[in-house]
């Protein structure tokens, strides 16, 4: 059994080095704090009205009633930083699960590889033809929609919220803030763009392909997911300053023109002051698997053990009982039929 399993059950639990790469993080950039954002409320307004795109159902399919802030509900966001190009529909580069509950004073936040094998989950059914792909796939077919239904259904786990980064953006948002400063462990070169190893302050460009780059990272998807949530806590922890609230303009048409979520400024506001103590205590959970050649492409196969234990775990945090999740016979016997990367 992986150990990511096991984590759980041997003792305290440890808090994640990146506390606030949770709606928080894009909370504490759009509202900066106290007095400051009824300053700039009007402009908030006007960022948030922006990025507010609607999804076409209010209650997740795997949820009786839709859940409600004030009454602390549980909650679970579906965040993706999305790789958009021209002429491309687009894949999505990370899929981060966030389950919250404020009761616990905690949060889980589980990252799905992009290669991940699954059936994709399609609202109009593309004339019933079933699909088994890998999971960012989901959103070239059917956008923000399929992705959401298609982790829904991986998990069998509701998603109740999304929040989806444009990865290009990224060198808006970074040069927004001034710059990050990181401290790169290995040298490579991506797109033209060389980073030598070792500490350095980036800019737009270079901070997009420190985030992007997978492929001289030892740890493949992994390492490239552990960079974004760095530099998505880096861009936090500069936009939470005094200086760079000073530039809130840049910063909020940075986040408008590259962020785009079915949350309300009214939700934000709700969230942060509702469900801020969630943030006490964050766990990360990374989903136990193995990489494999099929039918001529490289998927992350995981088993129905795996994605049931996954599922229990986040639907208790939901408050939720546990429900089995369909079986796709994606079991550890498998993988002496495929050739391992």
């Amino acid at each position: 059994m992986n150990n990511s399993r096991l984590d759980r059950k041997k003792g305290p639990k440890k808090k994640a080095k990146w506390p606030r790469i949770t709606l928080f993080t894009i909370l504490i950039l759009l509202v900066g704090g106290g007095v400051y954002f009824y300053n700039v409320y009007s402009n908030v307004a006007k960022a948030v009205d922006k990025m507010n795109k609607p999804i076409s159902r209010e209650v997740s399919k795997k949820r009786v009633e839709k859940v409600e802030f004030h009454q602390k509900d549980p909650i679970s966001i579906l965040m993706v930083g999305v790789d958009e190009r021209e002429k491309d529909s687009g894949r999505t580069d990370s899929i981060l699960v966030l389950t919250v509950n404020p009761e616990k004073k905690s949060t889980k936040i589980l990252s799905i590889p992009r290669d991940t094998r699954t059936k994709l989950i399609s609202s109009d059914n593309k004339g019933g033809k079933v699909r088994i792909e890998k999971i960012n796939h989901a959103y070239a077919y059917g956008g923000i929609e399929e992705t959401i239904d298609t982790v829904e259904y991986f998990l069998n786990t509701p998603i109740d919220y999304y929040v989806e980064v444009n990865m290009q953006g990224f060198r808006d948002i970074v040069n927004a803030v001034g710059g990050i400063d990181v401290d790169n462990k290995y040298a490579f070169e991506l797109d033209g763009t060389y980073l030598p190893k070792g500490p350095m302050h980036l800019m737009g460009e270079k901070a997009l392909q420190y985030a992007r780059m997978r492929k001289d990272d030892p740890r493949g998807d992994f390492g490239r997911e552990e960079r974004q949530r760095e530099v998505i806590s880096k861009i936090i922890d500069k936009g939470k300053s005094f200086s760079t609230l000073t530039k809130y303009n840049d910063i909020l048409e940075a986040l408008e023109n590259n962020i785009k979520t079915n949350l309300t400024l009214n939700d934000m506001v709700g969230i942060q002051s509702t469900y801020k103590p969630a943030a006490e205590t964050l766990e990360k959970l990374e989903i136990p698997g193995w990489g494999g050649m099929l039918d001529g492409g490289w998927y992350f196969f995981v088993s129905d053990e795996e994605r049931q234990a996954l599922s229990d775990q986040l639907r208790e945090q939901l408050g939720l009982p546990s429900a089995p999740v369909e079986k796709m016979y994606m079991n550890k016997e498998n993988k002496d039929n495929m050739s391992a990367s």
